[in-house]
Formats: structure tokens, sequence, C-alpha cells
């Protein structure tokens, strides 16, 4: 008998210990999804609506056109010929293919970081459908729109009979402007992805650059308060970035979407930075996410100068920054450090703000447009400094040809016809 129960009680311990089949994993975790929100975003009425539109496009071509003077200077170069910024100057600068395309420009001129987001807003307008979309714009799309702008500079060249080589300069700056950009589209909107690898990696020498950051915040304009989709969108068409870089583009539009909000708080707007994350980057092995670590820097930077005099408060952030630089100033994630500390240092006023930005140097007029952008979203346009705004206006519309108001005008217009906003009761004309 005890020779049957021992064999009774192996048969008994072998069956426990197989192996658990489908039928009985031993860990379920629920899937964690970051699900898309549904139109509509936001209860704006028209005229709120198109206040915060222009703001964030008039906030960002103020801090571009504060920096586009002294772009990449030093802090030495700019207070030697400038003093203290905190407002805009002429600027004497020859013209290039991503800084500005005239000579000597009056304030308020803008680079290559205004354009990039008309572009932006151009693409949108012709198929605003496809960016509310369950899936989303298109990226191949968006890859074929800028090579159909580059060949279009092209074709404007070989019509050019001059023997004036003005007009010659001037056409090469608009393809220049738009090479190294058409390079890596070209295959990726032709599926070679083979191709789109090798130029991706060598796009601006293989740096990780400030590329989608350029265009994110006209992305977060188009999402009011949907900062979660604002990401998706911006993700998805940072064809352009490397690494880390392409979570932070996500980010930089996701903080402006935020801003667009009718009830943004600062809380509510850098939450995004921990609450958005649909790629996972929290989630990554042995590095997690660069860009909270980013964050981390600058709260701690604001915080070591909390309660300072503003010259004091200054000097620190910018010996800590001074720290933390990367090889190149057009780093993303330099861009996005400088970004969040001019935010916090200056609680979030304006006009200090970009003062901030201008005048630590580096790649000013990218982080200025980056900070006007979130700023001028959060204010509206109302709010912001008149003495800067109608500058920016004139110089822009008169002597660059790009109309920010009638840009937002057409912007809000087509939000509300696909029903972004349903207000209750407003004026929608």
């Amino acid at each position: 008998m005890l020779r049957y129960a021992l064999s009774a009680l192996v048969c008994l311990l072998l069956l426990t210990c197989q192996s658990p089949g489908n039928d009985h994993v031993l860990f379920t975790p629920s899937p964690e999804q970051e699900s898309q929100e549904s139109l509509p975003y936001t209860t704006q009425s028209f005229d709120r609506l198109y206040d915060k539109v222009l703001g964030a496009l008039v906030g960002s071509a103020i801090g571009d056109a504060m920096g586009a003077p002294t772009e990449m200077w030093s802090r030495e170069q700019i207070h030697l010929e400038y003093g203290w910024v905190d407002s805009l100057d002429d600027m004497v600068r020859e013209p290039s293919a991503e800084g500005t395309w005239a000579f000597n420009l009056p304030a308020g001129g803008t680079t290559d970081d205004t354009r990039w987001k008309v572009l932006t807003a151009d693409y949108y307008l012709a198929k605003p459908g496809e960016f509310y979309a369950t899936t989303g714009p298109e990226p191949a799309r968006f890859a074929q729109y800028i090579v159909d702008q580059y060949n279009s500079e092209l074709r404007r060249m070989k019509q050019i009979e001059s023997f004036d080589p003005a007009p010659l300069e001037a056409q090469m700056r608009r393809i220049n402007w738009l090479q190294e950009w058409a390079q890596v589209a070209k295959p990726f909107g032709e599926n070679d992805l083979r191709a789109y690898e090798k130029n991706l990696h060598r796009f601006y020498g293989g740096e990780m650059v400030c590329a989608g950051i350029l265009y994110a915040p006209l992305l977060g304009i188009i999402y009011p308060d949907a900062p979660q989709n604002a990401y998706r969108t911006g993700y998805d068409l940072a064809l352009f970035d490397l690494g880390y870089a392409r979570d932070i583009t996500g980010l930089t539009a996701a903080l402006v979407a935020a801003a667009m909000a009718d009830d943004a708080t600062p809380s509510s707007i850098l939450r995004t930075l921990r609450d958005i994350d649909p790629e996972h980057y929290f989630a990554s092995r042995l590095v997690g996410r660069s860009s909270y670590r980013i964050y981390r820097e600058a709260l701690s930077i604001a915080d070591g100068v909390a309660g300072l005099p503003a010259v004091d408060y200054q000097k620190q952030a910018f010996a800590r920054l001074d720290e933390l630089k990367q090889d190149f100033p057009f780093h993303a994630g330099e861009i996005h450090l400088i970004n969040l500390t001019a935010l916090m240092v200056s609680q979030w006023n304006f006009r200090d703000a970009l003062s901030f930005v201008i005048n630590y140097g580096r790649d000013n007029d990218t982080v200025g447009a980056v900070t006007g952008a979130i700023l001028g979203a959060y204010y509206g346009y109302d709010k912001l400094p008149p003495d800067l705004t109608q500058t920016v206006l004139s110089t822009n519309k008169n002597r660059l040809g790009i109309d920010l108001e009638d840009l937002a005008r057409q912007l809000t217009d087509t939000m509300m016809k696909v029903g972004v906003s349903k207000p209750h009761g407003t004026n929608t004309n």
C-alpha cells in the first residue's frame, strides 16, 4: 500500500509542476493605452480660439525675431553689440539658408523657425481632415509635400535669366533651405527604407539636431487641449529626428496643445512631460526617458535660483546651463533644456522668459520660437506685449510676405469647420 501511495504522490507532484499553458498565465497585466481624444477638443468660441492661435504664431515669431540678430552668438558677443536684449532689434547679418533671407532686416524679421511653421500650416490647410482621422496624417504624404516644395524651388531657379547674381543667390538660399530635408524625405515617401536610413543618419552630419521642433508648435496649435493627439502627430511627422529627439518633438507639440486649453495652467502644461508617453520611453531598459531627465535638470536649475534678484538668477542659471550644454547648440536636448528652464525661472512671464533665452545665446532664435509659442498659446495674442506684436506682424507681412494674422484666421476657420471646437451659443463665423 505504501508503494502505491508513493506512486500516486509522485504523479500528483508531476502534474502540479507542469509548465502552465496558455490557459494558466501567471501574470496578466492590463495593457497600457493612451487613447486619442475625439472631436471636439475644446468649447472655445471662434474669437477665443483665434486669439490663442494668433498668440502662438506671433509669440513664436517674436522669439524667433528676438534671437535672429544674434543667432549662435556667445553671451559676450551679444552683450558687446546689443547689451541686455529685452526687445526687438535691427539685425546686421548676411542672409543664409537657415537664417534670414535678406540683408540687414529691420526689427521683427524672422528665420527658418517661422518659415517651417508656415510650410506646415500650408500642408495642414490643404488636407485638414487627415489630421483628425483615427490614424492621423500620413507621414509619407508630408514627406512628399516637402519634396514637392523643393522641386518647385528648383524649377524657379531654372526660370531665372539674369546677369545680376542677386536673384540667383536669393533663389539658392531657398533651395539650400530644403536641400538636406528633401534628401531624407524623398526615399521615405517612396518607401525606400534603406536609402531613407542612410540619408537620415547623415542629416546635418548625423547630429541629433532640433529638426521636428521647428514645426512641432504648429502641430500643437491644431490640437487645442488634446496634447496626446499633438504628441502622436508630432512624433509621426518627425521624419528627420534621431533618438530621443523624436520624443522631444512630440512633447513640444504636446506642450503647445496643452497651453491652447482655455483653463491651462503652468502645472497642467508641464504635466504633459510626465503623463503623455504613447511610445513608452519611460520603459526603455537601462536608460528610461531622456527627455524627462532633462526636465528634472531644468527643475533643479529653477529651484536653485528661486528667490534671487533677476541679475543673480540669470547669472547662476546661465552657469548651470553652460555645464550641461551639448557639442552643437542646435541639439534637440539642449533646446528642450533651455526652453523649460526659461519658462520656470521666469515664472512664465513672456518678456522675461524670452529675454532669458535670447541673452543666453547659443541657438537662441529656435529656443525663443518654442518658448514664445508655448507662452503665446497660454496667454493669447491680446495679452502679449503690443510693442513686440505689432513690429513682428508688420515686418513679416511687409518684408517677408508672411501674414501671420491671415494665417491664424485660416487656421481657426478650418479648425472650426472640421469641428475642433463646439462652443455653446457663441459666434463661430
